[in-house]
């Protein structure tokens, strides 16, 4: 009976992978099965129920796009050597999240989690020292930072003091190793490590980095300030500006800032002054932001802040003067929000080689890997210290075939080890002196030899182990394809075919004109009597610059002059005015006196080719589309199946 059962299992199973086998659609005589079709739709179309309109739809699409592969590998672009680089690169970017130990993974993005929670204000003493140095010399420097450390301990000096004195990081004569507070991925992972484990006010263990050897000083742990929401003012001042420009600009936050302190609208004043256009409009209001996202100054200063509404005096940044208001602060969000974003900073991060690590493990037990050490020992005396120098070269009388070791029915021979050897000091640049002896370098090669050896293996058995990362590769190989050749079809031929250009632009100019517009001064007062006075200057006709500089003599918020083309529903002053020329009446706004001086009222009329240009490219690239997938379905018999295309699941 169980027989039975099983036989009835399996012929199940191979009426199923028949079943999505079975040709959907056929092009130009070449069969698309229906599994490639319904992973395609699937992946775009989440709904739960599917109808045979829509199945009709996105076949069409599928067509399309099948298409022009088809066009693409017609005209042997899948065998240009840009192209196949190009999709040997997105397939180790797609073969990584196969290549790694999840169990590993998981425990780092929780540690990395829970560290996010804390952030550590701690000092540091560095001694630097290569990573391929001389044992000797990597000798003199570990005991150069243990005698440091022996005396901080014994208290024979301070931390602070000793980082001034000894540090080779050229901060410290400055900060004294002062790193302030950071908190996980700011520092390289061994780093972090003894920040973490380090308990505050002492004095960590010797780490050892790619900088060299560190001690660190915890000076402080805190609780994680997460995120904040602030407005700010700003007034820009740069060294592109003249000493007496930037003296104004101080000027000007000085001013402001005493606005602030009596109360006065801090939205408000951001409206009217913050030279910052696209925050001014929301009152100053900048998104949510947390560490490392502004400028340090920016940062500091808003992190600094309390409480909701308290603001700062004025400060200095690369940008210019600014004023900053707490709005709102946001704690670290979820484990299971922030997750992504932490497994995506620990594919960057070097702690991603732990995963790697047991990965390889996990390979090597899983296809038998085998090792002959004794095969490797005659590299000892075969290498020589021309291997530093790029002159090292692989002998013929070695007869070099014994086995190294193997992965699965793979043999790894010695010629094989001795290629890896030249070929990555052939890559790397010449060094003049010995890194380090024969024996460790030959043993460390092998390592990265064997390693790299067992994940080249893997990847090799991707498509066979995962169908999903072969349907996922046969995209990009797909896309790539699609983008090239859509590039020289339509998207640079758009661009190029400038008579084509033209012609299409007069056919259809009239579909994009211009608004009414006018040509105008407009002027922002923060008095009306003054407002009365500007108006009377300019129907004088008196310039610009000369206006400003007699109002603003004794403030540089007295008067704002903007001008330029508007519309209507570019300024919220043209809503309240009489649109023609001349001088319009003083209207209320934000609390500003506002007048336009209209120069000139511009009637609708076509934007011109250069005005429009990136829309007339974009419109006149669909035509080029349709007409190129007109000429494709000519050329090519397209034949659907329709019962096996609406097996799929309908409504």
């Amino acid at each position: 009976m169980k027989k039975i059962q099983l036989l009835f299992v399996a012929l199940i199973s191979i009426l199923s992978v028949n079943a999505q086998n079975e040709t959907i659609l056929t092009i130009a005589g070449e069969a698309v099965t229906k599994s490639e079709f319904e992973y395609v739709f699937k992946k775009n179309n989440t709904d739960e129920s599917i109808t045979q309109e829509e199945l009709n739809e996105y076949m069409e699409l599928f067509i399309n796009y099948k298409l022009k592969v088809k066009e693409a590998e017609d005209l042997g672009l899948d065998t240009v050597p840009t192209f196949v680089k190009e999709l040997d690169g997105y397939r180790n970017q797609l073969a990584a999240p196969y290549l790694t130990n999840s169990k590993v993974d998981e425990e780092l993005t929780e540690q990395a989690y829970e560290r996010m929670q804390q952030e550590v204000r701690a000092s540091h003493l560095l001694i630097k020292v290569s990573e391929g140095a001389l044992s000797q010399d990597t000798l003199a420097a570990y005991n150069k930072i243990a005698d440091i450390r022996a005396k901080i301990v014994g208290k024979e000096m301070s931390f602070q003091d000793a980082a001034s004195k000894y540090s080779e990081d050229p901060s410290a004569k400055t900060n004294k190793g002062d790193l302030g507070y950071f908190t996980a991925f700011q520092m390289v992972y061994p780093f972090e490590n003894a920040a973490y484990n380090t308990p505050v006010k002492e004095i960590s263990s010797i780490i050892r980095t790619r900088f060299g050897y560190h001690i660190l000083e915890v000076v402080d742990k805190r609780k994680s300030k997460g995120e904040v929401k602030v407005a700010h003012i700003v007034i820009v001042s740069n060294d592109k500006m003249t000493p007496q420009e930037q003296q104004q600009a101080k000027t000007k936050i000085d001013e402001i800032y005493e606005k602030v302190e009596q109360g006065e609208d801090f939205a408000l004043l951001a409206k009217q002054f913050s030279d910052d256009k696209g925050s001014a409009q929301r009152g100053g209001e900048l998104p949510m932001f947390g560490p490392g996202k502004m400028v340090p100054e920016f940062e500091t200063e808003a992190f600094k802040l309390e409480n909701l509404g308290d603001f700062t005096k004025p400060f200095k940044s690369r940008f210019g003067w600014h004023i900053i208001k707490l709005l709102d602060v946001k704690k670290l969000e979820s484990f299971e929000e922030l997750k992504p974003i932490i497994e995506k900073k620990i594919q960057r991060d070097s702690r991603s080689k732990l995963s790697k690590e047991v990965f390889i493990q996990e390979r090597m037990k899983e296809y038998g890997f085998k090792e002959y050490a004794k095969n490797l020992a005659p590299f000892y005396t075969w290498v020589d210290s021309s291997i530093y120098v790029n002159k090292w070269r692989i002998n013929p009388e070695w007869k070099l075939s014994k086995i190294v070791f193997s992965i699965g029915k793979t043999k790894y021979t010695q010629q094989d080890f001795a290629n890896f050897l030249h070929n990555k000091t052939r890559r790397a640049k010449p060094s003049t002196k010995v890194n380090m002896p024969i024996e460790t370098f030959v043993n460390s090669s092998y390592e990265d030899y064997k390693n790299n050896s067992v994940m080249e293996y893997e990847k090799s058995r991707l498509e066979e182990k995962y169908p999903d990362f072969k349907s996922l590769l046969q995209e990009y190989h797909d896309g790539i394809l699609l983008f090239e050749l859509s590039d020289q079809k339509v998207w640079k031929k758009a661009t190029k075919d400038s008579l084509g250009l033209d012609t299409y632009y007069q056919e259809n100019k009239l579909d994009n004109m211009w608004p009414d517009r006018v040509e105008a001064q407009i002027y922002k007062s923060i008095d009306e009597e003054m407002a009365k006075q500007v108006q009377q200057f300019v129907s004088d006709s008196l310039s610009n610059d000369s206006i400003v500089k007699l109002i603003n003599k004794d403030s540089q918020l007295n008067l704002i002059v903007d001008e330029g083309l508007y519309a209507k529903d570019d300024e919220e002053v043209f809503s309240k005015i009489e649109w023609k020329r001349g001088i319009s009446e003083i209207v209320l706004i934000n609390s500003q006196f506002i007048f336009v001086n209209i120069t000139d009222v511009l009637i609708p009329s076509p934007k011109s080719l250069d005005e429009a240009k990136g829309l007339y490219i974009s419109n006149y690239q669909e035509t080029l589309e349709a007409e190129w997938i007109l000429s494709l379905r000519q050329k090519y018999p397209v034949e659907i199946n329709k019962e096996v295309l609406y097996t799929i699941e309908t409504k």
